[in-house]
């Protein structure tokens, strides 16, 4: 009779739908503090926004918490957005009002 591993019981958790995507969410809002790399953290952002927006339309939940939700989801939509923008060289970045070429 072969006996099968068993698993670290720290490793292994079950949860409802809405707690296990509360728990991704974060865990991904852990790892885009401790991300190196910008390309990483924007696609953890991405994923984050995406992660509290189906969180604040489960049905389960409470409507004050639907509500944090949907300040969290702002909040990291436009973090995402500021930090793409970061990234774009200064010549794409839009202005108020564009630089001269030139200073005469």
């Amino acid at each position: 009779m072969q006996s099968t591993p068993q698993a670290h019981p720290n490793e292994e958790y079950t949860l409802p739908c809405a707690e296990a995507l509360l728990a991704g969410t974060m865990a991904l809002m852990t790892g885009h503090v401790q991300a190196c790399c910008g390309a990483h953290r924007e696609a953890m952002a991405s994923k984050i926004v995406s992660n509290l927006t189906a969180l604040a339309e489960d049905p389960l939940l409470s409507p004050g918490f639907k509500t944090l939700l949907w300040a969290l989801r702002q909040r990291w939509q436009n973090q995402g957005q500021g930090a793409a923008l970061a990234q774009l060289p200064a010549t794409e970045r839009s202005l108020w009002h564009g630089s001269p070429e030139a200073v005469q």
